[in-house]
This record gives C-alpha cells, sequence and structure tokens, in this order.
C-alpha cells in the first residue's frame, strides 16, 4: 500500500499573477531596507517577476532611529518612481509607513497624518523585545483617531508564543494581522514557523506581505513552504486584492 504526499511548493509558485504587497522596504536610503537605488531596482524588479503586480512600500517610522516624515516619504517615493520609470519598470508603486507602537506614537498620530496602507488600515509593528506597557491603550486611541491598525508579523514576537491567547485579544482589541510570507518556510526559525500556521490554521491572519529588506529575502521565495496545508495561506495572499489602487 503506497501513501501519496503532496509536493511541498516552493514560496513564488504561490504567488498570484495580481498580488499585491503591503509590506516591504523598497524606498533607498530610507531606512534598514534598499540602501541605494540599484537595491530598490533589483528588489522590485525581483518582485516583479514573482508576480506581484501592485507594491505598497513601508519604510520604518520609529522616533530617534528612523525620524522619516510624510513629506521625506513622498519626496523619496517621488523620485523612486521616476527612476523606475527610466529603468522600464512601471509597476503600480506608492508608499505607506510601518510604525512603531511606542510612547511617541500617540503623540505622532494625533497631531499629525499617518501615511496608511488604504483609507484608514495603518501598518503598525511592536519591539521584537517587548510589547509596550501601554499596548492596548494605544489602540484604542487609534481607533478613536479613525484608524484601524494592521499589525505586521505577530508571528516574530516571541513573547506571545507561550501565550496564544494574547494574539485573540490582540484581535478582539481590533487588530488586523498581517503574516511575513517569509515566516511559511522557516525563514525566521521553526519556531515562527510554527507560530505562523498556528494563526493561519484559525484564519486569524487578514492579510499577508514580503517584508522584503535585500537579496537574502528574496531568496528565500525558492525556498519550499513548510505547512501542510496552504489553503489558508492562499486565502490569505487572495485577501490582498482589497489593497488594489489602480
Amino acid at each position: 500500500m503506497f501513501t501519496l504526499f503532496k509536493a511541498k511548493l516552493q514560496l513564488k509558485d504561490l504567488i498570484p499573477d495580481d498580488f499585491i504587497d503591503i509590506h516591504s522596504h523598497l524606498l533607498p536610503g530610507i531606512d534598514d531596507g534598499a540602501k541605494n537605488f540599484d537595491d530598490t531596482l533589483r528588489l522590485t524588479n525581483a518582485l516583479i517577476g514573482f508576480g506581484t503586480a501592485q507594491l505598497i512600500t513601508t519604510p520604518h517610522v520609529i522616533q530617534h532611529v528612523w525620524n522619516n516624515t510624510t513629506e521625506d516619504i513622498d519626496k523619496n517615493l517621488n523620485t523612486t518612481i521616476q527612476q523606475l520609470y527610466n529603468n522600464q519598470t512601471t509597476i503600480p508603486f506608492k508608499a505607506a509607513a510601518e510604525y512603531l507602537m511606542d510612547d511617541q506614537f500617540v503623540q505622532l498620530f494625533q497631531k499629525n497624518k499617518l501615511l496608511t496602507l488604504k483609507d484608514n488600515f495603518v501598518l503598525v509593528e511592536m519591539s521584537y523585545l517587548n510589547a509596550p506597557i501601554q499596548l492596548y491603550s494605544i489602540l484604542f486611541d487609534l481607533q478613536v483617531a479613525g484608524y484601524i491598525p494592521v499589525l505586521a508579523h505577530p508571528e516574530r514576537y516571541l513573547f506571545y508564543h507561550n501565550n496564544f491567547n494574547e494574539y485573540e485579544k490582540l484581535i478582539k482589541a481590533g487588530c488586523l494581522f498581517q503574516l511575513n510570507l517569509l515566516a511559511t518556510v522557516g525563514y525566521y526559525g521553526g519556531g515562527i514557523m510554527k507560530i505562523a500556521e498556528q494563526l493561519l490554521k484559525k484564519d486569524m491572519y487578514s492579510f499577508v506581505g514580503s517584508d522584503v529588506h535585500h537579496d537574502n529575502h528574496i531568496a528565500a521565495f525558492n525556498q519550499k513552504v513548510q505547512f501542510k496545508d496552504v489553503t489558508p495561506l492562499n486565502e490569505a495572499i487572495a485577501n490582498n486584492q482589497f489593497f488594489k489602487f489602480e
């Protein structure tokens, strides 16, 4: 008696031709992603090669580390789009931001309009060391200000791995979850991959993102997805159509 095993697919094989990537670091010299335009061009063309049809790139906004303003990001974006066009790369390309929820964040969004993925959907993250003490107060205030938080890579917050109920609490508090695609191939380690699979099985991810910073991230798309059932992953990938902008 033979048991048939379905061969695992490379991550790039799961990316549809109309994929909309909502999390990356492609603007040159603005954070820890692309260092210069040559990096931007190479990374962007690689994502296009996987099937990406539209890009919403998301430079970090971290007080005292990456003090990017809306004006800084918009200026960089406009220059980058022109340079891409000059190099025969014309993918629809826009910018939002990835905001660190720290003690400065509330003051930032109460004084300034945030750069959003679409409408009032804003990409946020936490420190990898620990959640902010006033996390739920921040999330509440953010929503009172009219925003919907999309939490980047919840699977990478190790301090939640032994307390899965915190993920459910975050969703009840109004967070939508965004999976980093590279977690599915074990790029960040087995523990993070396991949590990502559990969150997918429980239908807790709303969207996905590449979170591409550099060539190593691009190379990882050639690795095989380790999940037994990729149906929930395909559904999360398809949900990104919500952010179509042209």
